[in-house]
């Protein structure tokens, strides 16, 4: 029998190459593992710049604690870290990386050039790496921290670089952004600065929580925050989750974070969609930014390379505090009930036995009125030759729509409908609207067919909008208002690619623009009906809508584009010319009656109801 083992150890090279499988699974991946070394290196700015979706090259610099020549060299070498010493180490950690593997792995698969300087020393160092294999190092004059500049990745890996290839650099950009975000929003004490291209995606500087989130996702959350802080012996819980009516179908920003760390948990988020039960419409989503710090030896980051999947010891009881937390800070906001315990007129309940029984119980007062009368004229119906007041009788009759503050009208209400000698008036007999009392909250009172009609305005202009934005559409002609200066609106970059995407779909409305850089649309023109001051708000729900239904026909798609739109324009105060013109337009056409989303707009009490109100 042969006594040649077949069983070899694999080169460092091959090895690290396997390896990079794992933990180098595109450029973003290399972006998060180099801007979480920087963190850990106590960097106070960290700039990321890349080409090509990253393909073509990746830089990463900072102005942290640096390396040594010789740590510098050893940083390549799989296993080689600074971070742990023991395995005990791994349930203490208090940095992003402890592995050594990074490093390897993204030298493994491309060519690594690191220029390095501590602050004390006169010279830096640069090292570089080709496929695994050291190249060379020399000194350099450098800035104290670290430069990492990665090339041609993949490169050696012809199957990985085929693949890579046929992604598109907008969704290669895409992923790396998404992985610079969660680094960020982790450390809002650090400047953050991103590079598409050598163009500027992101400028973040040291900030607070809330303004580091805005900065992030953009200043169109702000409004929604709602601000979470719980504190427990388990875990304590702070950052910030969206307002229920900011929940949307689709791009919802949901950011986990544990001891500084971004994580997901399916299961933690259902703790916080819970609390929303009820309150947001069915497949929509709220966005959150949730903060968990936890004991070190409580919870477990080493479960996969990219350690982004956590287990926490005590997981139920975190998922309760979360859901509890959560469930408080939608209640300060008046999402949901809170309960509130008055003691200030509560009787006292003695306990059984003891002294406490002897204490009087105070009984609830209750109020009698002496003076009632069934029988008094006040309390009956009037005959004619009562002498009792018509105030007396008269109880104002409640018109209102659903949801919206109660409202009763007084007897001047009615002065405008004219009455004729025991006939019936002859606007009875019109099949229009007569007459028009403007009424406080937006309302207005007219007659239609005899009867008497309460006009929503405000709902009233979003049906006439809607239509004439059908119109619009069928004679594929627009109405623009030219502005005299422009407006610059400030996006992602995703929502100024997708609004390139969609220029044919918002220039149908009067939206025209071009876009002055990555993060920047530049508007000439609106919608007649569009506000400069409420363009960014509205661009961002047209941005949403469209997303959501970008799965429908073109058709479809604006129709709904036209109701959001007729429904977010611009609203002002109207004059009595205006309100007039709003009826002369509900009665020249059809389908005035509802919003486009099935909301009533006039409001009819019949001759039935009136004599029900007015029965004895």
């Amino acid at each position: 029998m042969s006594t040649i083992s077949k069983i070899k150890l694999l080169p460092d090279v091959v090895a690290n190459q396997i390896a990079a499988g794992e933990v180098v699974l595109g450029p973003a991946s290399v972006v998060k593992e180099m801007m979480e070394n920087s963190v850990d290196a106590s960097a106070e700015s960290v700039i990321v710049n890349f080409r090509d979706g990253g393909r073509q090259l990746l830089q990463i610099i900072d102005d942290g604690e640096g390396m040594s020549p010789i740590d510098a060299r050893l940083a390549f070498d799989k296993h080689a870290t600074s971070k742990i010493t023991s395995a005990e180490d791994i349930y203490r950690l208090h940095t992003f990386g402890f592995r050594g593997e990074a490093l390897a792995s993204i030298a493994a698969v491309g060519r690594v050039e690191l220029t390095t300087r501590r602050a004390d020393d006169e010279l830096g160092v640069e090292v570089v790496m080709e496929g695994g294999r050291f190249l060379e190092s020399r000194p350099k004059a450098c800035a104290k921290g670290s430069s990492f500049m990665v090339k041609n990745l993949f490169y050696n890996l012809p199957a990985r670089r085929r693949a890579l290839e046929a992604k598109s650099s907008s969704a290669l950009s895409r992923a790396l952004t998404d992985e610079f975000q969660r680094v960020a929003l982790c450390h809002p004490e650090v400047a953050f600065s991103l590079y598409n291209n050598d163009a500027p995606l992101y400028n973040l500087p040291a900030s607070n929580l809330k303004q580091r989130i805005v900065g992030v996702v953009g200043k169109r959350f702000a409004k929604d925050l709602l601000e979470v802080n719980t504190s427990t012996t388990i875990v304590k819980v702070e950052g910030f989750v969206g307002a229920p009516d900011g929940a949307v179908q689709k791009g919802a920003k949901q950011f986990l974070f544990v001891n500084g760390r971004y994580f997901r948990s399916p299961y933690l988020g259902k703790a916080i969609l819970q609390a929303y039960d009820k309150l947001i419409p069915a497949g929509s989503q709220p966005s959150w930014f949730l903060y968990l710090t936890v004991d070190t030896e409580e919870v477990d980051v080493n479960i996969s390379p990219q350690k982004t999947d956590i287990h926490f010891l005590r997981g139920a009881e975190i998922w309760q505090i979360i859901n509890a937390a959560v469930r408080e800070a939608l209640a300060k906001r008046g999402a949901v009930p809170m309960m509130d315990f008055d003691t200030s007129d509560e009787f006292y309940i003695p306990p059984v036995g003891g002294d406490s029984y002897k204490r009087d119980i105070v009984e609830p007062r209750s109020t009698i009125h002496s003076d009632y009368n069934p029988f008094s004229p006040r309390y009956s119906s009037p005959r004619p030759s009562s002498t009792a007041s018509v105030s007396d009788f008269m109880e104002p009759y409640e018109v209102r729509f659903e949801g919206e503050e109660r409202g009763g009208f007084d007897s001047s209400t009615l002065e405008f409908i004219e009455s004729g000698d025991g006939e019936q008036p002859a606007l009875f007999e019109d099949k229009g609207f007569k007459g028009m009392l403007p009424l406080a909250g937006g309302y207005v009172a007219t007659t239609l067919r005899g009867e008497l009609a309460i006009i929503n305005l405000a709902r009233a202009r979003e049906a006439i909008l809607y239509k004439r934005y059908l119109q619009m559409l069928s004679s594929d002609c627009s109405v623009s208002q030219t502005l005299l200066f422009s407006e610059r609106v400030v996006l992602s970059s995703d929502d100024v690619t997708f609004a390139g995407e969609h220029f044919d779909d918002l220039s149908r409305f009067g939206f025209e623009f071009t876009a002055v850089d990555e993060n920047t649309l530049e508007f000439t023109a609106l919608p007649a009906d569009v506000g400069v001051a409420d363009l960014s708000e509205i661009l961002y729900d047209l941005i949403d809508r469209l997303r959501d239904d970008v799965a429908l026909s073109s058709q479809e798609r604006r129709e709904r584009m036209a109701a959001m739109l007729a429904r977010r324009g611009e609203m002002k105060e109207l004059s009595e010319g205006e309100q007039l013109a709003i009826l002369e337009t509900m009665e020249g056409g059809e389908g005035y009656s509802f919003t486009p989303d099935g909301r009533a707009v006039v409001k009819i009490v019949g001759r039935d109801e009136l004599k029900t109100m007015f029965a004895r």
